[in-house]
């Protein structure tokens, strides 16, 4: 390059920094920040800006970009309009939950402490509603709660699994300081749902690593004290984010190993198991018509002898829950949707005589 074109291309290579600044500043003034969040961004704008004039530009740029591509699609202001709707929410909690009258009335209860609230024009009135915690053996329904409250509230919901976490840090992410640093899994869900009033579920909080049990905990209790959710911080983000709005729900198999802390926080409620009765009438009411929903299938292509529900609800003995049965009842529909493709059937009447053929496999030899 000779004396006359290093100017110039000086000057290109300047302007397109330049260009490069100023669409990050757009993105930044169309997000909507929080005025103290924008001023530290400007600081960062302003250390991009002598990084063009000085070199590291691109780890700076990089740095920056990352940084602003997070906080520019966080919902610092947006929410979803409740739907405080008692009679719906009973209504959408009976479609999806046979029985569990006791859980259905604490939940019913729950949303009417926020419907008095929201009435009031109280804007915080969701961190003064109880923090459920579902207690319960696996397959008892704790985890789909979580979604029908969500869908009784007209909220989005994000789960977080707890099970096997191993550190504090997949809560509330990592400092920029490190290479490769991201937010922690509240603020990740956050960004995916695009509100900050959804129903979060904090799901198996009891099942956490047992040696970051203690830091974990401590995140716990920062998320559902009403007195700290409202400046929740993220290691990555570095600034307050108000988690007020959120709508808690917790589970666990057990209470024994969650922090005295946490449980001062919440408001446990047990989930029974089903008895046989009830699974019956879940296998035929719930489960059966949503098998053959997902299978893609019409309604009546398969009838069930009554008698024979029983065999189907306990072919291995007890189980508290109703996954056994679900995966039953799925086993049953696969095998007749792939003797429908192939042309051999078109509906099925399960008898005592054809029962066996029809259920998973690994049942196929009990002995009845």
């Amino acid at each position: 390059m000779d004396e006359k074109t290093a100017p110039a291309a000086k000057t290109t290579a300047q302007d397109h920094l330049i260009a490069e600044i100023t669409k990050l500043k757009q993105q930044a003034d169309k997000a909507q920040l929080p005025p103290g969040l924008y001023e530290k961004v400007s600081g960062m704008f302003a250390r991009l800006e002598r990084a063009a004039n000085y070199g590291d530009y691109t780890e700076e740029y990089e740095r920056v970009n990352h940084y602003i591509d997070w906080i520019a699609n966080l919902p610092w202001q947006t929410t979803t309009p409740d739907k405080l709707d008692l009679v719906r929410a009973k209504q959408v909690l009976d479609k999806h939950h046979y029985g569990l009258e006791d859980v259905k009335e604490r939940v019913l209860e729950y949303l009417a402490v926020l419907k008095l609230n929201q009435d009031k024009g109280r804007q915080e009135a969701h961190a003064r509603a109880p923090i459920l915690l579902l207690v319960g053996l696996v397959g008892t329904g704790k985890t789909t709660f979580a979604y029908s409250l969500a869908e009784a509230t007209g909220r989005e919901v994000i789960r977080i699994p707890f099970g096997g976490m191993g550190s504090a840090r997949d809560l509330r992410g990592q400092s920029r300081l490190h290479l490769e640093a991201e937010p922690g899994y509240v603020i990740k869900a956050l960004r995916r749902v695009k509100t900050r009033n959804p129903v979060v579920l904090l799901d198996e909080i009891d099942r956490v690593s047992e040696a970051a049990r203690g830091d974990i905990m401590g995140v716990l209790v920062e998320l559902l004290d009403p007195e700290q959710n409202k400046a929740f911080i993220d290691h990555y983000v570095d600034f307050p984010f108000d988690l007020s709005q959120v709508l808690f729900l917790g589970t666990a198999n057990a209470t024994r190993k969650i922090a005295t802390a946490v449980m001062d926080r919440m408001e446990p409620i047990s989930m029974p198991s089903y008895t046989d009765q009830e699974k019956i009438v879940i296998g035929k009411d719930y489960l059966l018509p949503r098998a053959l929903e997902d299978a893609a299938l019409g309604e009546g292509v398969i009838i069930i002898d009554p008698d024979l529900w029983p065999k189907i609800v306990r072919p291995l003995g007890y189980d508290a829950g109703i996954r056994t049965l679900q995966r039953t009842i799925k086993g049953i529909v696969h095998k007749f949707a792939k003797l429908k493709v192939e042309g051999k059937i078109e509906s099925i009447h399960l008898t005592e005589e054809n029962l066996k053929q029809f259920l998973p496999t690994y049942k196929s030899e009990v002995n009845y």
